[in-house]
């Protein structure tokens, strides 16, 4: 990994935070009037959230989850870019964000105006990307609708003032302003996922459990790390202090599959990201993942993603096949 990837710390969840980087964004100040709906598509590989600063709404996200009302000072992400929608009443009528006109005031930046001209409700949303292996992973973890209630947040001002600045910057956008609207977007979305983590006994089990885990975290982080390092067993042990068989024992246990498998996965969702989005070579790849050779490379990458190096390349998106890592392991 890249030495800008790396966060020094010895917190391995801390540095799985760390890299939850945003990409693209945009976003909305949205204006309602009673009665309204608006309905939000699938966003590939997208973080969706909606903070309402005065009136109230529900967020109905599929058939599954019930309806979650959202009162001012209340933020809801929704972190796997699934279609979702935004109501005055559950079940109201919602016609498709893209159908509605909007003012553009910026690239990043736009109001809308909705409704029937009854009660108002003003609400900022906003979407963005992660693309880094580690975000993906983190992400899919979560729930379908992480919320924070102002009433059950006492310290939730940092929420207004984070939003406040967001806006400011993204409707001037001056010089530097895209880099401060999507570093601030990175503090929100990392807030109310610590807040979640902080709450739910879902994230101490699993992976996000190995990562606050005293022993199996810092191995994950040394992985993560130094994904090149020809690692063993024996040597991921010694690192943590443990027996080879106890070490192993608890990493399969706390990660959901052995310790040298969970290194190859990484290290192909690192060449997926690179080869894909990156545009790197398939020999630089293999040389910076610890391959002694192109060919061992490209065996070990079709087994775990489907396709050769060379065929992700030409693609746009990472292949669907080594995304099985985002999914949450065994507890």
């Amino acid at each position: 990994m890249r030495t800008s990837d790396v966060w020094t710390g010895s917190d391995a969840l801390g540095e799985a935070l760390h890299l939850l980087r945003m990409g693209g964004s945009l976003y909305c100040s949205s204006e309602f009037t009673a009665p309204w709906g608006l309905e939000l598509p699938s966003i590939e590989d997208a973080v969706m959230f909606h903070f309402v600063t005065s009136g109230v709404c529900w967020l109905e996200v599929g058939e599954s989850e019930p309806p979650v009302l959202l009162a001012p000072g209340d933020l809801a992400l929704v972190p796997h870019g699934g279609g979702h929608r935004l109501v005055s009443e559950p079940g109201s009528p919602a016609p498709i964000l893209f159908d509605l006109p909007r003012e553009l005031v910026s690239e990043r930046y736009e109001i809308l105006r909705h409704g029937g001209g009854g009660a108002k409700t003003t609400v900022m949303c906003g979407v963005a990307s992660f693309t880094h292996p580690v975000a993906k992973l983190l992400l899919g973890l979560l729930p379908a609708v992480v919320t924070v209630h102002a009433a059950e947040a006492p310290d939730s001002d940092w929420i207004h003032a984070t939003l406040r600045l967001i806006a400011s910057e993204a409707r001037s956008l001056q010089p530097g302003g895209e880099t401060v609207v999507t570093r601030l977007a990175d503090i929100l979305v990392i807030q109310v996922i610590r807040s979640w983590i902080e709450r739910d006994p879902a994230a101490r089990r699993g992976w996000l459990g190995a990562l606050q885990d005293e022993r199996i975290g810092p191995a994950v982080a040394l992985i993560h790390r130094e994904p090149g390092r020809e690692w063993t067993v024996d040597a991921l042990a010694r690192e943590v202090a443990m027996s080879r068989s106890a070490f192993a024992a608890r990493f399969t246990s706390l990660v959901g599959e052995p310790p040298l498998q969970y290194l190859t996965r990484w290290r192909m969702n690192l060449a997926v990201e690179r080869l894909t989005r990156e545009n790197a070579t398939v020999a630089d790849v293999a040389g910076t993942l610890g391959y002694q050779s192109e060919a061992a490379f490209s065996r070990s990458f079709k087994r775990f993603v489907g396709v050769s190096p060379r065929q992700a390349r030409r693609r746009t998106a990472a292949p669907d096949a080594v995304m099985l890592m985002t999914q949450a392991p065994a507890s």
